[in-house]
């Protein structure tokens, strides 16, 4: 699941590179909304990991 969380959070930079460069606007409501994803995706996995002993982040 960590693995997703990465892949969002680098879909979300590349996203946002074009959209804070001022190319297009859009790009940074895109990325704010998959930036939100992996960090919520990455809470959920690292409780996950704690609640099943994995001390792998």
């Amino acid at each position: 699941m960590l693995s997703w969380v990465v892949t969002f959070l680098v879909i979300a930079l590349i996203a946002g590179i074009p959209g804070f460069g001022g190319v297009a606007g859009a790009s940074i409501e895109i990325a704010k909304i998959i930036f939100f994803i992996a960090l919520v995706l990455f809470l959920v996995s690292a409780v996950v990991g704690l609640a099943r002993g994995r001390t792998r982040v």
